[in-house]
């Protein structure tokens, strides 16, 4: 499947991910969605991939399919607990 990227997420998420410190890659990004260590949905039915970025913090990225494409909406980084429950792998 083809990941693509919001505008969002390129010139908002990412940027904003690196005036805070932490190094969030597009490849990051892809390695999330193809190999998640949980998944869940929003409350709004988007799939979510998430994976460990430390002990204290999960990378959650939002996205939807349509046909073969991935559509990476929107990727944010939260504490541990608040999301990696809703599923495991």
């Amino acid at each position: 499947m083809k990941i693509v990227f919001t505008v969002h997420v390129l010139e908002d998420s990412i940027p904003r991910f690196e005036r805070l410190g932490w190094v969030i890659t597009k490849t990051k990004i892809r390695q999330t969605i193809k190999e998640p260590k949980w998944k869940g949905i929003t409350r709004f039915g988007q799939p979510t991939a998430m994976s460990l970025m430390d002990e204290s913090h999960i990378l959650r990225v939002i996205f939807e399919v349509e046909d073969d494409i991935i559509r990476v909406i929107t990727a944010h980084i939260a504490r541990r607990g608040t999301y990696e429950s809703t599923k495991k792998n």
